[in-house]
């Protein structure tokens, strides 16, 4: 069941998604073309926005945004899991976003990518 803060996420994004996805990619001329279904044939994804962008510098690809309360030790691997399915569901690559709201520990959180040199 989809909780009230999945839906306040996806309303918050939905309101200005062009200036959303430019403030998590820091792409200044990135273009939100349309907040796509994150519902993936085995696993259902309600809480996730998956948006569908373009930049003239790297074309066509897919921002995944997943916010959650606290960090948890499994999100790296689920939000590779994630990144995957998004990639295989609509052929194009995928930048993930995991915004954490509450800091747990001062440990950097990191995570390499190919796409936009993340």
């Amino acid at each position: 069941m989809t909780k009230a803060a999945d839906i306040s996420t996806k309303k918050l994004i939905s309101l200005a998604p062009d200036n959303w996805v430019r403030w998590v990619t820091q792409i200044p001329n990135i273009v939100a073309q349309e907040i796509l279904s994150s519902d993936f044939q085995w696993i259902s994804r309600e809480s996730d926005v998956l948006i569908k962008v373009n930049s003239p510098e790297y074309g066509e690809f897919l921002v995944l945004n997943e916010l959650q309360l606290r960090y948890h030790p499994q999100m790296p691997r689920r939000m590779r899991a994630y990144t995957a399915l998004a990639e295989e569901k609509y052929n194009l690559p995928t930048y993930p976003v995991l915004i954490n709201i509450l800091r747990t520990s001062n440990e950097e959180i990191l995570f390499y990518s190919k796409l936009c040199s993340l």
